[in-house]
């Protein structure tokens, strides 16, 4: 059967990669400073509903495309690890600055969209999932592969990206400014996390189908 495995290892991984900077976490904090605490809510929500929908079409899209052949399990597999070896050497050798621009008063209906269609559309978040997720899950046998995990897995990521962000977002005048004047701060975390995301891929390129 399908089952999840390492859920603590899951669980720390995610959050080290959540507070990660990124183009989530800089939209939250660009509407959180400029708008305020409420626009910094919503658009934590609307990039944390957007990871769900990653999450629905990660879950039904694996479960159908692992069961139908090694090939395909071995295509998914070194194109996963490929892509996590790329993201973590990009994170490392990143230079650039994450800087807040200031934006102009919008609805707080175009805030939750903006940060749900920004999320949703974006394809190296679909690819993340599709290389992240398998690598928590133990797949015994091609016929009984199950989205359930997948949706699991999904779901506590999201709810760890929603308390980050929405915290984040909800006190943005404060920790914003930190996190971004903090240049030791966003190094060690860059590095950390690039880091893993290496290591990841590596041990994806060995993983075998069961």
């Amino acid at each position: 059967m399908t089952e999840i495995h390492n859920i603590a290892l899951f669980f720390g991984l995610s959050w080290l990669l959540i507070i990660t900077p990124g183009p989530d976490l800089i939209y939250v904090l660009t509407r959180g400073i400029s708008m305020g605490r409420k626009a910094g809510l919503i658009s934590a929500v609307g990039v944390t509903l957007g990871i769900l929908v990653h999450t629905i079409f990660a879950a039904l899209g694996l479960s159908i495309l692992l069961k139908t052949s090694a090939l395909a399990f071995s295509i998914v597999k070194v194109i996963g690890a490929g892509y996590l070896i790329y993201l973590g050497l990009k994170t490392v050798l990143s230079k650039s600055d994450f800087k807040i621009e200031k934006c102009n008063n919008i609805s707080s209906r175009k805030i939750f969209t903006q940060g749900l269609i920004s999320n949703t559309l974006n394809p190296k978040v679909a690819l993340f999932f599709i290389a992240f997720l398998p690598q928590f899950i133990n797949i015994n046998g091609q016929n009984e592969i199950a989205a359930v995990p997948f949706v699991i897995l999904g779901l506590i990521f999201a709810f760890c990206t929603l308390a980050f962000l929405g915290t984040l977002g909800y006190f943005s005048g404060i920790l914003g400014q930190y996190i971004m004047k903090s240049d030791s701060i966003t190094s060690w975390i860059k590095n950390i996390s690039g880091s893993i995301l290496i290591l990841l891929g590596i041990r994806l390129a060995f993983v075998n189908q069961k």
